[in-house]
């Protein structure tokens, strides 16, 4: 095993090409700074600089005195999946089936003539539809709206970034964070800079502090911030829309994914001034998520280059989805439910944070699927006690991106298909969990 090279990434792309022929394997130990920096005959600052470039796309890990090693390929926590055996699982963030419209009737409108190569990839009516839903949301002109559908809203983030950004480069993310937003930057190999998350949304010197740090790129959630259930008040996207007047070509992505199931006004951080931005609605929670599509609202320029990251591959979303979306969203009944679902993830969220409250542990819902309970103690500690009652619940350290942060003291949990008994087990069984580990 030689390591070469003269710079930072050429020292960086030798030590990936023995991990790629397996003459480096997990748990190997590399060379110190030191030692790798007089093996190659370079300065010190430029073999800690490829150390750390590996570090963060996740090619090796720094133990510190212990030296730096080759990462373990451990699996990454997905959304709505965890081993639950015969656990009652609190961690998927799943809409109630209940709640989700019968595609039955809007099958036989779908299923139209054959779509062939060449034909315009969004299909005329959801465009239509798709412009009334976006267009009083974003800057500029309605008629000049550029409209660009995805297989569901992460497929559009990726592409979003990766037409943006390049390997090593820095993106502002929410923290703590959604999961698919943190594998995105782990697997782009970006330098994912942590803005932290407050009742009101992504704070204001948090932004001002990762531009600094030179992003280029800035994903915010503007409703039903996932895990924390955050929704940007007015006042705080007027002061974000203000810091980001002064980076007029950083790429604004906003995540509005909850959209016609939450509860809270819709606040935009993109202002006039913005040259590169996009706003971007998915139908899954509300239609389902089998349904993997999403419509993105852009500058011309960022439609463009999107454009360009789709020809290669999925040129265009099934016809049939699009079909079926747009007979569901232009249905009364359908709409009915979803308003009806909206309305009852908040009612259960709220009932359960109540619940909470009045046994002496306060918690405050926000709006989403799920809840964001503040825990005594570390939230591990917690977790493992209510798996031994038979609860399976997700810790806020999986969502966390600030490197060497404090333990959790958050669960995320999604409790809006709970029953009142469970409900009342559960309240109880956490309340104690918390006490005794508080203890």
């Amino acid at each position: 095993m030689v390591i070469r090279g003269g710079t930072a990434a050429e020292i960086a792309d030798s030590v990936r090409a023995l991990v790629d022929r397996g003459e480096l394997i997990p748990g190997q130990s590399l060379p110190s700074v030191r030692a790798l920096a007089e093996q190659l005959g370079v300065n010190r600052n430029t073999a800690v600089a490829a150390y750390r470039s590996l570090a963060r796309t996740g090619v090796v890990v720094s133990q510190g005195r212990g030296g730096t090693r080759i990462a373990r390929r451990a699996p990454l926590a997905q959304e709505g999946f965890a081993a639950a055996g015969t656990l009652r699982d609190l961690g998927t963030g799943n809409p109630d089936p209940r709640l989700i419209p019968d595609l039955a009737p809007g099958l036989a409108a779908a299923a139209g003539r054959p779509v062939l190569y060449g034909e315009p990839v969004i299909d005329p009516d959801l465009e239509h539809w798709a412009r009334d839903w976006m267009a009083p949301d974003v800057p500029g002109d309605p008629a000049a709206l550029h409209i660009t559908l995805t297989s569901g809203a992460v497929d559009a983030v990726e592409r979003l970034l990766s037409q943006a950004l390049i390997r090593d480069d820095a993106v502002a993310l929410e923290d703590p964070c959604f999961l698919a937003s943190i594998q995105i930057a782990r697997l782009g190999g970006y330098r994912a800079v942590p803005v932290p998350v407050d009742a009101e949304g992504m704070t204001v010197e948090g932004l001002r502090a990762a531009l600094e740090q030179g992003v280029r790129a800035v994903v915010s959630t503007p409703r039903a911030q996932n895990p924390t259930g955050a929704s940007l008040s007015a006042r705080r996207a007027a002061a974000l829309r203000e810091v980001l007047a002064d980076h007029p070509y950083v790429l604004v992505i906003q995540d509005d994914y909850f959209s016609f199931l939450s509860r809270r006004p819709f606040h935009s951080i993109i202002g006039p001034g913005n040259r590169r931005w996009a706003l971007l609605r998915s139908v899954s929670k509300f239609v389902g998520p089998d349904m993997c599509l999403a419509v993105t609202a852009t500058d011309p320029d960022t439609a463009g280059r999107l454009a360009l990251r789709l020809s290669p591959g999925t040129t265009w979303v099934s016809h049939l989805l699009q079909r079926l979306t747009h007979a569901v969203m232009t249905d009364p009944e359908a709409l009915a439910l979803i308003e009806r679902a909206g309305a009852h993830y908040a009612a259960r969220n709220h009932a359960f944070a109540d619940r909470l409250t009045a046994q002496g542990l306060p918690v405050e819902a926000g709006d989403g699927m799920s809840l964001w309970v503040p825990v005594p103690a570390p939230a591990r500690e917690i977790a493992e006690q209510l798996r031994r009652r038979g609860w399976l619940v997700r810790t806020g350290d999986g969502f966390r991106l600030a490197p060497g942060a404090e333990p959790s003291r958050h669960l995320r949990m999604t409790v809006h298909d709970l029953d009142e008994e469970a409900a009342e087990r559960l309240a109880a069984d956490l309340v104690e969990a918390a006490g005794a580990s508080a203890g």
